[in-house]
């Protein structure tokens, strides 16, 4: 029952898959990880696990930055409150657009 369409969607799940893992043992490697012997020896269990992540919610860099940092804002609602009085019309570039 399974068509050529199939298959190819199951290949490029598995792809993809492979992928994924191949970049976390990369970022692994250039951060000198690869001594643990969960990198080396069991690699797919980074399909959906980072490998930067320590999953300790306490961690400045891997827990909710409403609960570990003290002005209780993310990054991007930071942004969204920063200078809020000054309009800016800038292009993406930085420039301002000529006025016709």
């Amino acid at each position: 029952m399974s068509t050529e369409e199939d298959k190819f969607k199951h290949s490029k799940r598995l792809q993809k898959d492979t992928n994924a893992v191949n970049k976390q043992v990369k970022i692994a490697r250039a951060h000198g990880l690869t001594d643990k012997d969960k990198v080396v020896k069991e690699p797919h269990r980074l399909a959906k696990h980072h490998v930067m992540d320590c999953g300790n919610p306490e961690c400045y860099l891997c827990g909710n930055p409403r609960k570990t940092h003290k002005d209780k804002l993310t990054a991007q609602e930071k942004k969204l409150f920063q200078d809020t009085e000054h309009i800016r019309d800038k292009h993406s570039n930085g420039l301002p657009p000529t006025q016709e």
